[in-house]
């Protein structure tokens, strides 16, 4: 085993690669997180052999392996991904020709109802912990005895998100399919310092990062926010250390995506909660309360003329993305960014191979 730092350019610019390759499985994409998409696969004459093609292509172009599950639901498609993946790492768990890819919809009815028996219920796709050992309590431990269950049922004693699970897994779609991804509710950027952080000017460079990133994020989504949440702890670990943890949310006077105005809400919460005296391990800033901008609050300006503020951004985050990120910064944030004691340490991560020209992978004969 071998341990390496987080390196979190090249893991998206990997996802982004990934996403665009599986993304030739069918006409509509959803990508659910880092790793992971739903695939519209309507109309695809032999879906299983054109996605043993897609999986085949990920692997040679980008050396990534992957599983691929396809099911009526978004449910039953996870749970197929869970078989394909299962399958293949663990051999004699399933049936081995449903390794790498697996397609519920080819299966005869008596193999399904094996698959189903074989797969413990906290396997299934929005049943957790809790849950499971509640169903267990009542006998059901397997996937068959959930797909046969009463849906009605299932909403009365446990809930309406468990009956919609009951439906899915009988085939009735009741997860919509999103083409875009939905705006957040929340944006927060946090990150553990490489070293503890007692002083405030190392604190205030790196709350003002935070909220420069969150306000990035924001605007990436063409949203506002409506208050800044942030928070300040020490490390639980460190017994020997005097423990303190505090979080504070500021409104903003309006809804905004601004850079400076959000950091200087988070700056002034930073300063409300700060103590001297301790070994800050982690610090975050989340924004809350998040509306389109389009839903934009007006109010009477008596004093200045309106600023553009808008057009500030936008060049702001043009450079940043044509010159790297950090180029231009709020002047909070400090400059002496490969010396800052709050980053995280990160001396064991792997080159920026796929995203830096001067770190490209040098091949010799």
């Amino acid at each position: 085993m071998t341990a390496l730092s987080a390196n979190f350019g090249l893991y998206g610019d990997l996802s982004t690669r990934m996403m665009s390759l599986a993304a030739g499985l069918g006409p509509h994409q959803e990508i659910y997180s880092i790793d992971e998409s739903f695939i519209a696969v309507d109309g695809i004459r032999d879906v299983t052999a054109r996605a043993r093609r897609v999986r085949e292509r990920i692997l040679q172009w980008i050396d990534i392996p992957c599983g691929i599950g396809i099911g009526a639901t978004k449910t039953l498609a996870k749970l197929a991904n869970h078989v394909a993946k299962t399958a293949e790492r663990k051999p004699g768990s399933y049936p081995g020709e449903l390794a790498q890819v697996c397609n519920f919809a080819d299966l005869p009815a008596s193999d399904f109802d094996a698959v189903l028996v074989a797969t413990n219920v906290e396997e299934i796709w929005g049943v957790g912990p809790s849950l499971t050992r509640q169903l267990n309590a009542e006998g059901i431990t397997n996937a068959l005895q959930v797909v046969q269950m009463d849906p009605a049922m299932a909403r009365r004693r446990w809930s309406v998100v468990f009956e919609r699970t009951v439906r899915e897994l009988q085939g009735m779609a009741c997860i919509a399919f999103e083409d875009a991804p939905a705006a957040k509710k929340e944006i927060a950027c946090t990150r553990s310092f490489g070293w503890p952080v007692t002083k405030l000017e190392d604190l205030m460079e790196a709350v003002t990062s935070f909220a420069s990133r969150a306000a990035e994020k924001l605007r990436k989504q063409d949203s506002h926010a409506g208050q800044v949440l942030v928070f300040l702890h020490t490390s639980p670990f460190r017994k020997t250390d005097r423990q303190y943890s505090r979080d504070i949310v500021v409104p903003l006077r309006k809804p905004t995506a601004d850079t400076n105005l959000i950091a200087q809400a988070a700056l002034l919460g930073l300063h409300a909660i700060y103590r001297p005296g301790y070994n800050f391990a982690k610090a975050g800033v989340m924004l809350l309360d998040l509306a389109d901008a389009l839903l934009e609050q007006h109010e009477l300006n008596l004093d200045d003329p309106p600023e553009d503020r808008g057009s500030l951004m936008t060049a702001m985050d043009r450079l940043n993305r044509r010159y790297g990120r950090g180029t231009v910064v709020v002047g909070t944030a400090g400059t002496a960014r490969p010396n800052r004691r709050w980053m995280m340490k990160q001396e064991l991560k792997t080159p920026n191979y796929t995203t830096d020209w001067n770190e490209l992978p040098v091949v010799r004969a």
